[in-house]
């Protein structure tokens, strides 16, 4: 049995240490020992209700460089990291070593997993790679919280023994794409929450359906300014329905996150901006107008990506149609054309790669950054494909500004993007793109801006084009299941997107690597092999050629991993 087989059987005897990258506050010099390498660890015994796991593969993530950046102030970090630091690593692939007594019946050495990292228990997150010690570790321990969290869920996801351990590791990032273009809202109200009903200017004779209100029926109904004979019947309807009714005369007055639904009488940028704060996760502002809103609103897009504000919108009566309404679609537009705005990084890469695979793709896509260097790695990537496919690829580069016009300036002779996906958390850059959307066009802010960073939105295009902006940060076991699903049946090549491997003991060269965005794509490391620096894959081709020989038009494949684990492993 070679040194490959024995590794995948796990029948290497156990080490007494092994190696740990802890980061231990803000900034890359507080990354690893003295020396910016890893630190030797005791491994860890485990109780009856324990794994002991062996961290095969971590794929290095951007927001493992905001715990770089942020350090202690990390919202997810709660343990004081001088004296107990974080390990990363969240993207990963791991396989059990020993197992507690009270699971043998469950699980057995050798089977592999990857990991769905948003552990709650109780409410209280215990994600992988920030309170458990993460796959910048040889080892680590999975206990109940991990296999039987919040709902029941077990966040191990099983391997086929065909997945490799790199393509295992991409299915967190993967994950979190693919659901990008599934995302549910509501259409109705919040089921026991509050709705609050505010005027500005608009004294029409709204429809509230009273069907609509039963189907969805909230807890409370809030008014503020509303004329005397709406407000009446809003309070009738709430007294037939058994909802709590009160007046709010100062949309002030209310605190930051306790409404799930409002309804704008009219349209006033001041009133839109002040009580969308007033907005909870998931909440839907709607806008009922017939005019026009001349100036632009500042919105918290952070909001709109990380919970999922919605904004929906009607110039009719009827409210239950401006919810009805609300969003038409949450994926590519058919035949469409879509703008990928900061394409080069390795989640871009993603996006441009899944557009060209759905089934039905859009007709054109138009993908921007600012590195020639990181379109051009796009386009000799996915060009051929996108041919194959009938898919138009254009590459531009913002900063040349004559033909970058040029391409934007047909896009809109033709009548804008259907779909404009936001890959750059720059406030001016998608004030400027989000300019081109088509009417029923889809905003997708998939890029991590931060809450409380306000963009100004032309909100005519929400009210009167059918313009919707929408956002996503993660993904839920279910979205994991099914990439992985995709990558074990070859649907999805997930490999396609490493663009540079190396060992633990360069794991603060890659951390900096993915900070300086070195390379277009994902770098990995394989914590188990013998020092080996961060190597772009170009570089294989004299440094390892026989691993190079088994690449795939000069990307990683199984083959390729397998005989580079069989020269590499420890």
């Amino acid at each position: 049995m070679d040194l490959l087989e024995r590794y995948k059987n796990v029948q290497n005897e156990l080490p007494e240490k092994y190696m740990a990258l802890p980061v231990y506050g803000a900034g890359l010099e507080n990354v690893g020992d003295e020396a910016g390498r890893p630190i030797y660890l005791p491994i860890n015994s485990i109780g009856p209700d324990e794994l002991l796991i062996r961290h095969d593969t971590d794929s290095i993530c951007f927001s493992d460089i905001k715990v770089i950046n942020q350090g202690q102030e990390h919202p997810r970090i709660y343990q004081n990291m001088a004296e107990d630091p974080v390990v990363l690593g969240h993207e990963l692939t791991m396989t059990i070593v020993k197992v507690g007594d009270n699971l043998k019946d469950q699980y057995k050495p050798g089977q592999r997993f990857t990991i769905q990292a948003d552990i709650y228990e109780d409410g209280v997150s215990y994600a992988y790679g920030y309170y458990y010690q993460g796959a910048m570790s040889q080892y680590g321990v999975v206990d109940k919280r991990v296999l039987n969290s919040d709902g029941g869920n077990n966040n191990l996801l099983p391997l086929d023994d065909t997945t490799g351990y790199a393509e295992g590791a991409l299915a967190e990032p993967w994950a979190c794409v693919v659901a990008a273009y599934g995302l549910d809202y509501r259409n109705t109200f919040q089921t026991d929450g509050t709705v609050w009903f505010i005027g500005a200017n608009d004294d029409r004779e709204f429809v509230i359906d009273v069907g609509f209100v039963k189907k969805a029926k909230p807890k409370k109904i809030l008014v503020t300014n509303i004329p005397e004979k709406l407000t009446d019947r809003i309070k009738s309807l709430a007294n037939e329905l058994g909802i709590q009714f009160d007046h709010v005369s100062d949309i002030n007055s209310l605190d930051d996150e306790v409404v799930d639904d409002i309804i704008l009488f009219g349209h006033d940028a001041v009133i839109i901006a002040t009580a969308s704060q007033k907005l909870k996760s998931h909440g839907v502002f709607c806008i009922m107008t017939d005019q026009k809103i001349p100036e632009p609103v500042p919105v918290d897009l952070g909001r709109v990506h990380y919970q999922r504000w919605l904004y929906v919108a009607d110039s009719g009566l009827d409210i239950s149609k401006a919810y009805q309404n609300g969003l038409k679609r949450n994926t590519l537009k058919p035949g469409g054309k879509v703008l990928f705005a900061g394409a080069g990084g390795p989640i871009g890469r993603m996006h441009v790669q899944r557009a060209i695979e759905f089934q039905n793709p859009p007709a054109t896509i138009v993908c921007t950054d600012v590195s020639d260097l990181r379109l051009e790695d796009l386009r000799s990537t996915y060009s051929n494909q996108a041919q194959q496919r009938g898919v138009e690829t254009i590459f531009s580069n913002p900063m040349q500004k004559e033909s970058y016009q040029e391409t934007i300036g047909h896009i809109m002779d033709d009548g804008g993007f259907d779909d404009i996906v936001v890959l750059a958390p720059v406030p001016r850059l998608i004030e400027e793109i989000t300019g081109y959307v088509a009417k029923d066009g889809l905003v997708n802010v998939f890029a991590g801006i931060a809450r409380g960073t306000t963009v100004n939105i032309d909100f005519h295009k929400i009210v009167h084009e059918g313009v919707r902006y929408i956002g996503h940060s993660g993904s839920a076991l279910e979205d994991m299941q099914m990439t992985l699903d995709k990558i074990q049946s070859k649907e999805l090549n997930a490999g396609r997107t490493i663009a540079a491997v190396g060992s633990l003991h360069y794991g603060k060269e890659g951390l900096q690597a993915v900070k300086d965005a070195l390379y277009p794509g994902k770098v990995v490391i394989f914590n188990h092999i013998k020092e080996f620096p961060i190597t772009p894959l170009e570089d294989f081709k004299d440094k390892l050629p026989s691993v190079y020989a088994l690449f795939d038009n000069g990307e990683w494949t199984n083959a390729a991993e397998e005989e580079f684990l069989r020269m590499m492993l420890a």
